[in-house]
């Protein structure tokens, strides 16, 4: 493919792309959730060690590889490893991955904004129902909703990076954090909502153990969208002159900012709405939380702002979330699509069109693997449970893969491409950098602990996942 590569405009259209891909449903639901049950701001607070001490310079890492390279994962690895067989094959893990993962996001995006829509046609209560969510994923309307969230993720991506990717993340970014802390201001101002912000940010250190540590580095290495390539994905579309360092701290900084306040909208709605609520029944997972369990929270509004107001609010979280949604599955979409651009100089539209197919394809096939078609709802059987094809991607490609592609680009920077080359990449555009305490702690940490770190977490959850089997206890 011939011409000069695409570019981002600007360096804020940059940070406000990247941020989108990192803030998703996890942040805004799963990660308050998980904070409260496991130590509040004691876990708030080891999250945020492990974003700046350990998930930032892998960022780097992947900036960086990106920006040198001017490619694809795959043509990156390739190209800076002289076409290495081995980083081949890191490469094309690179690409599988966020492929896979935006089969799943694409299912859970639609189950969204089916969501949205009934929230907005007036039907709350329909919504509030425990049953509702069992019927809704397996009716025949959301194939309705797939075409719906099929064609604005196209029409975002069609547009290519400045006037796609960029414009996209220039509007929606701000408008969810508009829309985020419009719900914070409106659920502080409720009755009980102290409890929940004081059960939310006070510290209890003794539920502090291995395994939630474990979880705390998980959730932020996730959080931040590392080992699915986008990053490189983005580095390749910066110019030289762009300062990675600061660029990968703001966009740290922004992805913390929004689940910390997320939490400050999930967790006093919860005690306010419904203040006999015990805490630790509350469930980790973002799609119970989102499905199942708010609406009926937002619905208990009605008693103070009317049935009307009630339906305004929850329609407003599903915007919000939808927007989250929306801006990490187009981040999630464009490295494959980048992808067969560089190595088979196709054309965008041939590649969304081509690659699009095969998705759609896949997320049928999830969507209907939950009691619709048996052999898909019970598609393979491990760790003493069956698993549908839905759960074998998560478990797979999100679980397992993620944390394996960030102890690769770790080896890769510092063993293959070299820490000075490395170095000097990032010192392009950096002038502080050079020298600097944070270089050395960058050089030092991706050498020794953090691929440690990240290797651990690749066993552990291998152990987990397949052999039901924790390091941890």
């Amino acid at each position: 493919m011939s011409g000069a590569r695409e570019q981002f405009g600007s360096r804020i259209g940059f940070i406000l792309a990247a941020a989108g891909s990192a803030v998703g449903i996890g942040n805004l639901v799963g990660f308050p959730v998980g904070a409260a049950k496991n130590g509040g701001g004691a876990f708030l607070l080891m999250y945020a060690i492990f974003v700046f001490a350990i998930c930032l310079p892998v960022m780097m890492a992947e900036m960086s590889v990106g920006r040198h390279a001017k490619k694809d994962p795959l043509g990156a690895y390739s190209a800076i490893s002289n076409n290495s067989p081995k980083w081949k094959l890191a490469g094309w893990l690179a690409i599988a991955t966020p492929f896979m993962i935006a089969v799943f996001y694409m299912v859970i995006t639609v189950w969204i904004f089916g969501y949205l829509y009934e929230a907005v046609s007036g039907n709350l209560d329909l919504l509030a129902n425990p049953d509702t969510f069992g019927i809704f994923i397996n009716s025949p309307s959301i194939f309705a909703y797939m075409a719906v969230v099929v064609g604005v993720v196209y029409l975002i991506l069609q547009g290519g990076v400045k006037e796609g990717i960029e414009k996209a993340a220039k509007l929606l970014m701000p408008a969810l954090f508009v829309m985020l802390i419009g719900l914070v201001i409106f659920v502080l101002t409720q009755d009980n909502a102290m409890a929940g912000v004081k059960f939310y940010i006070v510290p209890d250190f003794s539920k502090l153990n291995a395994s939630v540590i474990n979880g705390a580095l998980a959730q932020a290495f996730f959080s931040l969208s590392l080992g699915m390539g986008i990053l490189i994905t983005y580095g390749s579309y910066i110019d030289k002159k762009s300062d990675v360092p600061t660029s990968a701290k703001l966009v740290a900084l922004m992805d913390t900012a929004v689940a910390f306040t997320a939490g400050l909208m999930i967790l006093p709605a919860i005690f306010s709405f419904n203040p006999e609520i015990n805490p630790e029944d509350l469930s980790e997972s973002s799609v119970g939380m989102i499905f199942t369990y708010l609406p009926s929270i937002f619905l208990a509004l009605q008693e103070s702002i009317g049935y009307l107001g009630a339906s305004v609010v929850a329609s407003l979280f599903f915007l919000l979330v939808f927007f989250a949604a929306i801006t990490s599955l187009v981040s999630i979409f464009e490295v494959p699509v980048a992808a067969l651009m560089d190595e088979k100089g196709v054309s965008r539209k041939w590649a969304l069109t081509s690659l699009g197919s095969i998705m759609i394809v896949l997320a049928i096939l999830s969507a209907l693997s939950f009691g619709k078609i048996d052999v898909l709802t019970t598609f393979v059987s491990y760790a003493g449970a069956d698993k549908s094809f839905f759960d074998v991607i998560i478990d797979v490609f999100y679980e397992t893969i993620l944390p394996l592609n960030g102890l690769l680009i770790c080896l890769f920077v510092t063993y293959r491409w070299k820490t000075a080359n490395f170095n000097a990449s990032l010192e392009e555009g950096s002038d502080n950098y050079r020298g600097s305490w944070f270089e050395k702690y960058v050089d030092i940490s991706l050498k020794t602990f953090i691929p440690v770190i990240l290797l651990v977490i690749f066993v552990n959850t291998v152990a987990v996942k397949y052999f039901n089997f924790s390091l941890f206890g």
